[in-house]
Formats: structure tokens, sequence, C-alpha cells
């Protein structure tokens, strides 16, 4: 079986506008949630969220190119260049056709439609934007990554929701598992803090209404009231063992397990048992040749949702058994807010960054439980210790449940 290493990484999220960036302010306990800037939240019930700050897409790609890209093509295709960089790999060496993308969004670009929409009512359909299309299917984050880095092989939009990242990531590693691609930049991206995405949660009443940045996502805390937006991408380079180490590339982590599954049960909820999200965890740690006792760490879904929270401990209770009680359990988005179909992108950056230094972050502002949710949420503190294995999970509307592992590289 080909091994599959992960080998670059790059970020543009509400902590920071490059993977290391991100992972240093991960560590040292940041929040990147803040009062929403980009529109007027009045009449609004939400007002934080974990925007992107300080992004200059012409710092990664010319005027022009940037100008052909709404927000979640522009946060991935700098995301998917500074992987590249960072992973070393030149597409001239490189088969074209043996580099592959596979980047996801959940909902595309709702701004274009929010603009075009606003040009039909005032002028007519004959004023419509030439390009208002392409510029808003989720697809196009990574048609322009291609674009931008060369790379021609297979390039694929996966949508589930908020899992549309960690399948992404997974999907990926099967292809290169399978021998269909040597190197594929795999992700996701979403920009939809924008009036029609934050009032459509809000219908939903799925956000949080606190207005204290540091107390408004608190996943698996008693008081949780719902879900910060974020905005961002993550994008890392998967690449087949051989083909790394004949280039001489260096490897943050290496990929060992993915599992997928469906709750086949309701548009938004999760299953109430965790059934469904406990397959996808035990299919990925089947994939990945060990035994629960063998996880030292989960990066959960952790929403702050009240479904969410206790139906995933639900899930890991499941999957897991009595190990559920030794395996250090936190959520990234206590600290970003919920990016969504980049969620499990950023979050697959931390995982590999966690493997590598030993370090398992805090999850932030939450600080009690209540009945079922009684696991090690790494509430008031961070770790410092060996994590040889890890997994992320991502559970999206629709019932989508994903899950990756990876190991501690070894050579």
């Amino acid at each position: 079986m080909r091994r599959v290493v992960v080998t670059g990484m790059g970020a543009v999220t509400p902590l920071g506008n490059t993977a290391e960036e991100f992972w240093q302010n991960i560590k040292a306990g940041k929040v990147g949630i803040g009062p929403i800037t980009k529109f007027d939240t009045t009449e609004y019930k939400a007002k934080v969220a974990g925007e992107v700050k300080d992004f200059k897409p012409d710092e990664y790609m010319d005027f022009k190119t940037a100008k052909r890209m709404e927000p979640f093509s522009q946060y991935a295709a700098a995301a998917a260049l500074m992987a590249v960089s960072d992973s070393g790999i030149k597409i001239e060496e490189e088969d074209a056709y043996r580099c592959g993308v596979i980047v996801g969004s959940g909902v595309g670009s709702m701004q274009a439609t929010e603009r075009e929409h606003s040009r039909l009512l005032e002028f007519g359909p004959n004023k419509i934007g030439p390009l208002y299309i392409p510029l808003m299917i989720s697809n196009m984050a990574a048609g322009n990554i291609a674009i931008v880095t060369g790379f021609k092989g297979k390039n694929i939009d996966v949508v589930t929701a908020c899992a549309s990242g960690t399948n992404s990531i997974g999907e990926a590693y099967r292809s290169i598992r399978a021998n269909e691609a040597d190197v594929i930049l795999a992700g996701g991206t979403e920009a939809a803090i924008c009036p029609m995405g934050v009032a459509g949660f809000c219908a939903l009443k799925a956000l949080s209404t606190s207005e204290d940045p540091m107390h408004a996502s608190i996943p698996f805390d008693k008081n949780r009231d719902g879900f910060v937006l974020g905005e961002g991408a993550g994008v890392i380079v998967l690449e087949e063992y051989e083909h790394a180490i004949k280039r001489g590339a260096k490897i943050y982590a290496e990929m060992v397990g993915y599992g997928a599954t469906c709750d086949a049960y309701h548009i938004t909820s999760p299953e109430e048992s965790g059934v469904g999200a406990a397959h996808a965890m035990m299919a990925a740690i089947e994939d990945a040749g060990i035994t629960a006792d063998q996880l030292d760490y989960i990066n959960a879904h952790g929403t702050s949702t009240h479904h969410n929270d206790l139906f995933e401990t639900r899930a890991i209770k499941m999957a897991m058994g009595e190990a559920a009680y030794n395996v250090k359990i936190n959520s990234t988005k206590s600290m970003t807010g919920h990016l969504l179909g980049a969620a499990g992108a950023i979050e697959a950056i931390v995982l590999a960054k966690s493997l590598q230094e030993g370090f398992i972050h805090q999850t932030m502002g939450s600080t009690e439980t209540e009945d079922e949710m009684d696991l090690n949420y790494c509430f008031g503190r961070s770790y410092e210790q060996e994590v040889n294995y890890a997994m992320s999970n991502s559970l999206g509307f629709g019932g989508h449940n994903a899950s990756i592992i990876m190991k501690k590289y070894e050579k």
C-alpha cells in the first residue's frame, strides 16, 4: 500500500494568513473572533464572527487574476500557493497530470449572488455581470488553484457542507494510495460572512448571540448557545511517500486513516445517538490499522451547538469505548469560529502540527461541561506530550460525517 505524507501547508485564517502564524497563535491561545466589520449588524442577532484580517490578494497573485476570483477563491489560491512553496515542489520538474487538486467549499460565493441579485432588481436581467456564474460556483476554488499552480491532474470540488475540507483531504489520500496521483493539494475554503450567510444561519437559530468574542464559541460548555461563523482556507500538500523522499521533502506527518458515512437522518441535526459519526471514526481507526486506545488526541468538530457537542460526545464514546476517557479532545473552533467547508482543512493543519511538535491546544473560553459530556475537552489548559496518533472529525448538514487520522512521522 502506498504511504501518504503531508509535505506542505498553507492557510488564510482568522488567526493569521500563513500556516505558521496560524499555528503559533493557536499555541498562544489567541482567539480570532471579533465584531463583524463587513456589514452593519444592527438588525442581526449575531454580532461576532471569525473574520480574516489584513488579507491582500495581490501579495499572492496579480491584480487581473485576483479580480476574476471571489474571496473564497482568493483565499484558496493563496493557501495553495503557500502550501506549494512550503513543500518545495516545482511543477516544471513534475508530471503535471500526476499532480491534482481536491479542495471543497460548502457554499461558494454568497456575495456574488447578493451583488448580482441587487443589479437584477435595479437594472434588469441584461445588466447581470457576465462572470457571475463562474465567480460564484464552488468548484472555482479548485479550478483557480489549478490555474495558478499548473497542477493538471484530478481536480475535484467536494461539497459536503461542514465536512467538505475533511472529505477533500480523505479523498485525496485515497487517490494517492490508489496510484491516481503522486501529489494532491487538498483542503477547503469559505467566505460566508455576509448578510445572507449570517441571516440564513440566524434563521436556523444556529449562531451564538453572545457579543463577547472570548465566550461566544464555547464548545462542550453547558452555556453554549450556537456557533460563530468563520472564514478562510486551509490547503495541505499530500504526497506519496517515496516521491517525497526522492526529492528530499520535509515531512510534517503521515496520513493513515479515513472514514466517511452519512446519518441518513435529518437535513441539519446529527443522528441523536451519534452512530453515524461513530462509524466514520471506527472506519478511520480500522483503515489506520490501530486500536482506539492508540489515539492520543481528537480534534473534534466541536461547533458549540447543543446538538453537535452532545451527539459527537456520544459518537466518540461509541467508537472508542472506555478509551474515550483517556484521549485528549479539543475544538479549534473555540479560537477561529466555524469555517464551514474550510473547518476540517485548517483543523488538519492543527492535527499535523500537534503530531510534529507534541502539543495539544486548549479549548478556549469553555469552562464547565454537563451531564453526558464528561470527557477531557482540554478546558483550562493545553498539553505538551508526545502525540503518536491523532484524529480529526467533521460533521456536516445533511448528515455527512468524515474522520481522518494522521500519525507522527517516522522514516
